[in-house]
């Protein structure tokens, strides 16, 4: 695997040493990066004589290299680890700093990330530490409990350090785990459809399309070949995503069905609208001619339509959104529409609903199972939802 490993400046730097050590001698291929900081505690030639490579410490190191180095190692890596990360260097990751090599590769890097914090205790239960640790873990970067115990100023208490066989094993099991989707292509569709009453008016919802957008992100960052069918929403395209933007539920259904061929697993997330008007006017209807009322049609069913294709198909995957008894709701849903599972969610929820940027959820499954992923950012749901598809797909083969 390749791995690179952040050391940042504290007294803990020392296990990093030997972290190394057993990362190499596990055939693994390890790029370190030091703080200034770091190389006040260990120098830089000592890891690497073990890594074998030369060590970045220097953002503005002379170089003859023809590409951006901080760039082209952050596509390299299928895992970036820090270790020790300190309190200023947790801060200037949750931030978005770019004062050093370490910073700067983390803004380019989008893989699996793992931050081991270490420092005294007062200074890890701070609340801005605190802080800035859970900012990390709402956009997915993987948080490694510090141990209790003696620390160097001689006080008993949390943020030693982890030992580095235990620390070896969680990074060999996130860069595995983060390209369990090698190989795979995934379809994933996002955001709401409109259905045009004339050229100005429509009939939509308020999906922001962030949950299709980090499932497609967090399937991406894991090794696939994804392809996001998204309807009109403002979030941003994630990188290394193909995206075709639709508008209506025919549009996005044309596009589905296109696509589809050669899809390992299919996630329909979109909020399609359920009707359209039964006819759409050619140019804007004044004012005083608008109807009092809108003759309605239903829109195509894709997750139904999908369900229905012959085996072998997609491994498929539809989402349930309800306003109050999102479980049963969903059952009705799976039963319905012969898909391999539904994720059930209460839009009505506060903090939760469309446009929001966390979300709780149920995956419901074909035997009964309901298995909760508690209240986390999307990007956190996405993971844990794509961790049950990876596994049922291992089961079932």
């Amino acid at each position: 695997m390749k791995i690179i490993l952040g050391v940042g400046g504290g007294i803990a730097c020392y296990k990093s040493v030997e972290l190394t050590r057993r990362l190499v001698e596990g055939h693994d291929e390890v790029q370190v990066l030091m703080t200034r900081a770091a190389a006040k505690f260990v120098t830089p030639r000592t890891f690497a004589v073990l890594s074998g490579r030369e060590v970045f410490d220097d953002l503005w190191r002379e170089t003859n290299s023809p590409g951006v180095d901080h760039v082209s190692l952050a596509r390299w890596a299928d895992v970036f680890a820090v270790a020790p990360a300190t309190a200023d260097l947790i801060a200037k990751l949750a931030n978005g700093l770019a004062d050093e090599f370490l910073t700067t590769l983390a803004l380019a890097y989008r893989g699996p990330m793992i931050v081991a914090p270490s420092m005294n205790s007062a200074m890890l239960q701070h609340p801005a530490t605190q802080g800035n640790l859970a900012t990390l873990a709402k956009r997915g970067v993987r948080i490694v409990e510090p141990d209790s115990g003696f620390l160097a100023e001689g006080e008993y208490g949390p943020g030693r350090l982890p030992e580095p066989a235990i620390l070896a094993s969680l990074i060999r099991n996130a860069a595995a785990a983060g390209r369990d989707l090698d190989g795979k292509r995934i379809l994933v569709t996002a955001g709401p459809t409109r259905e045009p009453i004339d050229p100005v008016r429509f009939v939509s919802n308020a999906s922001s399309g962030k949950m299709g957008f980090a499932l497609a992100s967090e399937a991406a960052v894991r090794g696939a070949s994804v392809v996001l069918v998204a309807g009109p929403t403002d979030v941003a395209p994630p990188s290394g995503v193909e995206v075709v933007r639709v508008g209506t539920a025919e549009e996005m259904r044309r596009a589905v069905f296109d696509l589809i061929e050669g899809c390992q697993i299919a996630i329909l997330t979109a909020a399609v609208a359920d009707v359209s008007p039964a006819s759409s006017a050619s140019s804007k209807i004044p004012k005083a001619e608008l109807p009092s009322s809108l003759p309605l049609r239903p829109t195509v069913d894709i997750l139904a339509e999908l369900g229905k294709l012959p085996a072998p198909r997609a491994f498929l995957v539809g989402f349930a959104a309800a306003t109050e008894n999102e479980v049963e709701a969903g059952r009705r849903k799976l039963a319905a529409k012969g898909c391999d599972l539904i994720v059930a969610n209460d839009v009505s929820r506060t903090g939760i609903g469309f446009g929001s940027d966390e979300n709780e959820v149920v995956v419901l499954f074909k035997d009964g199972e309901a298995r909760k992923i508690e209240r986390a950012s999307k990007r956190i749901v996405a993971r844990r939802i794509l961790d049950i598809v990876v596994a049922e797909l291992e089961r079932k083969s």
